[in-house]
């Protein structure tokens, strides 16, 4: 093995505290009385490296809740390609010297106890692919990642990361922040040239305003879940199909657990992959739209209206058996919603309630 990844890994296990360190693990296998690379492996580094040649180019832990820190020596492995040292307690800051790992593809911390900021230094691993550091107590704002043109996944969710979005790599297919404390309205610069995106995961922050139409039309856009943040307002327009895209790849969107005020937007009904919407607990108001149940557009099969202030009766397809809708527009102000169909098992809003919503006085 080369000599600097030999004493690469030294650092690496001596950072480690030795009572998390159970018998039957990878780590108790490193000994290094004998050659990290050497093979067969019988007893000594038996898991946790992989090398191709003299060099390690895999660090790769099982899950034993190793205790301790990334050692900033890491970044003497210049070769390795994959780090994977998650669900275990790692704890301390994510060194700044791992951004000297030019062919790291994959680097995976998610589930440990990392604190501090995300260091900026990330940015210059520009062979990463793979980012997933969720589940830990990193804090701060988010660093300036646009320069990561290869990374296609990126989790940070379950973390305690604040600001606003900055501009986003240009290849991402999946965009996973859920459950920080983000904040700032969604712009259409931080999401500029995404061509790839299918995920977008942002519940359980603090964004706010609108969401603009320009989000749903993002062309491989699948699944949107921003549920349970404080946005006031949503615009939908239209697809314009185009002989490339004929038509949107949209399957699921969740609203649900914002301050969303106005009338349900017909265009959804638009969109002809759309499967599942979920608006629930917000503040619409008005009807719903009989669009949502149209033969020939709407494609859902399931819908989640309640806890808002709909009024007048909804569309009766969804209770003619025509169409499988599940879902739920019960805490409503709907008139004849029927109450043998599951969509109307939970009861709609008192009179005086929805009377008070539509500017009226509710009867002493």
């Amino acid at each position: 093995t080369f000599p600097a990844d030999i004493a690469a890994l030294r650092a690496f296990k001596s950072a480690v505290k030795p009572a998390s360190i159970p018998a039957t693990s990878c780590l108790a296998t490193w000994n290094f009385s004998a050659d990290p690379c050497a093979v067969p492996r019988i007893t000594h580094f038996t898991c946790g490296v992989t090398c191709s040649g003299d060099r390690v180019v895999q660090l790769t832990l099982d899950s034993q809740g190793y205790a301790g820190k990334l050692t900033p020596l890491i970044s003497k492995l210049t070769q390795l390609i994959n780090l994977d040292i998650g669900d275990n307690s790692f704890y301390g800051a994510i060194p700044s010297s791992i951004s000297s790992l030019p062919n790291l593809k994959n680097l995976i911390l998610r589930v440990n106890s990392f604190s501090g900021a995300l260091p900026p230094s990330i940015a210059s691993l520009k062979s990463l692919q793979t980012l997933d550091l969720s589940r830990n107590s990193l804090s701060g704002s988010l660093p300036n990642l646009n320069s990561l043109a290869g990374l296609t996944r990126l989790d940070l969710s379950y973390n305690k990361l604040t600001g606003s979005l900055p501009k986003l790599p240009p290849n991402m297919n999946e965009l996973a922040l859920k459950a920080n404390s983000l904040s700032g309205p969604l712009t259409q610069s931080s999401f500029d040239g995404l061509t790839r995106l299918m995920v977008v995961e942002l519940s359980e922050n603090s964004f706010t305003g609108t969401v603009e139409p320009w989000l749903f039309l993002l062309p491989s856009l699948q699944q949107v879940d921003l549920a349970k943040n404080a946005f006031t307002g949503v615009s939908v327009s239209k697809p314009a199909p185009s002989p490339a895209n004929p038509n949107t790849e949209l399957v699921a969107v969740d609203l649900s657990y914002n301050k969303i005020e106005g009338l349900l937007p017909v265009n959804f009904a638009e969109y002809s992959m759309l499967r599942s919407l979920a608006l629930s607990y917000n503040k619409f108001r008005g009807p719903i739209p009989w669009q949502y149940m149209s033969k020939k557009g709407s494609s859902l099969q399931r819908l989640y209206l309640d806890g808002n202030y709909l009024n007048g009766s909804p569309p009766s397809g969804f209770f003619s058996g025509e169409g499988p809708i599940s879902g739920s527009l019960g805490d409503n102000c709907l008139q004849s919603c029927p109450v043998s169909s599951e969509l109307c098992l939970k009861s709609q809003k008192p009179v005086s309630i929805c009377q008070q919503a539509y500017g009226g006085k509710p009867k002493s």
